[in-house]
């Protein structure tokens, strides 16, 4: 096999592995581990215990993700003679693509907001029950926003694959 079949074998394994860590966490953290824990234990300090230990673990993945994934997406684009560059419409190539990078900033976002801004560890104490629950809250509805947003990122990426395969044999 060429070495430039090779690269481009293991760039989209790379590419393929950041994303399954990302939002295949995404996928089994909103649709199993939260309702699991939200079942057996309510919205009590259990659940929210298990979801911090779980967000601390996930955090530093998703943030190896989320740069292998812009470095791996631009040496993939790149390869493409339809790419018009970043954020480009000129085509139907670039226009999905680019559809997908501003849902990918979005994830990126929503991801900075829930572990960062939102973060629910070294609250004050005195932070009144309703509070912190209308917090936990808006966690979950990000989670779920953000799932949602990748799986719009899959459907993209597999428009962005027919474009660039030109018209395949069905």
């Amino acid at each position: 096999m060429p070495t430039r079949q090779v690269v481009f074998a293991l760039i989209t394994f790379f590419h393929d592995l950041f994303t399954v860590a990302w939002i295949g966490g995404l996928f089994a953290l909103a649709l199993v581990v939260l309702p699991v824990a939200l079942r057996t234990w309510g919205r009590g300090p259990e659940t929210k215990r298990l979801m911090d230990a779980i967000q601390r673990r996930l955090s530093p993945l998703v943030y190896v993700s989320i740069v292998g994934l812009a470095v791996t997406g631009v040496l993939l684009a790149r390869r493409n003679p339809a790419y018009g560059g970043l954020f480009s419409f000129a085509n139907p190539y670039s226009t999905v693509l680019s559809l997908k990078h501003i849902l990918v900033l979005l994830m990126v976002a929503v991801a900075l907001l829930r572990s960062v801004a939102l973060r629910t560890t070294g609250q004050p104490r005195d932070a009144g029950q309703p509070q912190r629950q209308a917090l936990e809250r808006l966690r979950g509805a990000l989670l779920y926003l953000n799932l949602a947003l990748g799986v719009l990122v899959l459907l993209l990426s597999g428009f962005s694959a027919a474009l660039a395969a030109g018209a395949p044999p069905v």
